[in-house]
């Protein structure tokens, strides 16, 4: 079962407030010594009751002077810089609770101005609305217009990219069985003219005795026509 939330607030009851006095003054105490204890800081705890001669003190007197004397020392500034009074606090309070207000008064205005926008697409009469809300609703459309045109723009893009894949694997589609046949055979005659031609280069040219090739002259029809060809 989960503990009821309990109101910040002065207990008006005596024995109540006191039984409640005398419980978080013991938890205050027990806070204190796990936080010096886990986090190895010093602390110290002075408790003045409604009715009670002297003040409650943790852990010990001359250990709480020293703690108040090393604070004292340390610069005003520092002294006061996470301080806060009950004035302070309930001033902290209040700003919270009107930025929730602020917050929630925001949310109304938005959902009131979206069913004020369903209720004109439904066909609602708009000439009774007041310059406020018809700024609202203005503004609220026109949000709502650039969503649907971004979410338009993004799916042209998508269906653009879509179709240019589509394209591409269009082209580079696999080749249909003749279409194999004849690149086949295409590099088989292609291998075959590079045989031949290395055949030709191998006849043309020889190797002599030193290692130099030695170009073979080919036969030539009619040979003592040429002035260069030996007769020998």
């Amino acid at each position: 079962m989960a503990r009821k939330k309990v109101n910040l607030a002065w207990i008006a009851n005596d024995s109540t407030r006191r039984a409640t006095f005398k419980k978080r003054k013991k938890g205050l105490m027990k806070k204190a010594s796990e936080l010096a204890t886990l986090c190895d800081v010093k602390a110290c705890v002075v408790v003045y009751g409604p009715q009670e001669p002297h003040p409650e003190v943790w852990p010990s007197l001359p250990e709480a002077t020293r703690v108040l004397a090393r604070f004292k020392s340390m610069p005003e500034m520092e002294q006061c810089k996470k301080m806060m009074n009950q004035e302070g606090f309930l001033r902290q309070r209040v700003g919270k609770i009107q930025e929730q207000l602020r917050k929630q008064e925001r949310e109304n205005r938005e959902m009131e101005t979206t069913l004020l926008m369903y209720e004109g697409l439904a066909g609602r009469s708009l000439h009774d609305v007041g310059i406020e809300e018809a700024t609202s609703l203005a503004w609220m459309v026109e949000m709502k217009a650039k969503v649907v045109h971004d979410r338009i723009e993004m799916l042209k893009a998508q269906m653009a990219s879509n179709h240019a894949a589509a394209e591409m694997a269009m082209v580079v589609k696999e080749k249909t069985p003749l279409e194999a046949a004849m690149e086949a055979l295409q590099r088989q005659s292609n291998s075959w003219f590079a045989d031949m031609t290395n055949a030709n280069d191998n006849m043309m040219f020889g190797s002599n005795d030193g290692g130099v090739d030695d170009m073979v002259q080919p036969y030539i029809e009619n040979a003592w026509l040429d002035p260069f060809y030996p007769l020998n």
